[in-house]
């Protein structure tokens, strides 16, 4: 069975072969925690449509749509950044994967 790391690790020699692996893995892992944290917070963020309560006429207090919408806020921001966070990871993932570095 054909190994898919084979088709990407350097050739020069055998610690940058260690090096490569090391480095592969940690960004791995990496891009891993910021895809899952950005999922689970675009998961746990509000819906923007009113649904069902638009036709019942029901209003909220100032208060209440302020306190909501900070913590929106919040949740949108962080959001952004950990997909900020994985495109970087990605990008450098991909450069590691350049044989130019390695040789």
């Amino acid at each position: 069975m054909l190994n898919l790391v084979n088709l990407l690790v350097p050739t020069s020699g055998e610690e940058s072969y260690a090096l490569y692996i090391a480095l592969s893995r940690v960004m791995i892992v990496l891009m891993l925690a910021a895809a899952v944290a950005a999922i689970v917070l675009v998961l746990l963020q509000p819906s923007n449509s009113t649904g069902i309560n638009a036709l019942g006429g029901s209003s909220e207090t100032f208060f209440g749509k302020n306190k909501g919408k900070s913590i929106e806020a919040k949740m949108k921001k962080w959001t952004y950044i950990c997909l900020a966070v994985l495109l970087v990871f990605s990008v450098c993932f991909y450069i590691l994967q350049l044989p130019s570095i390695w040789s």
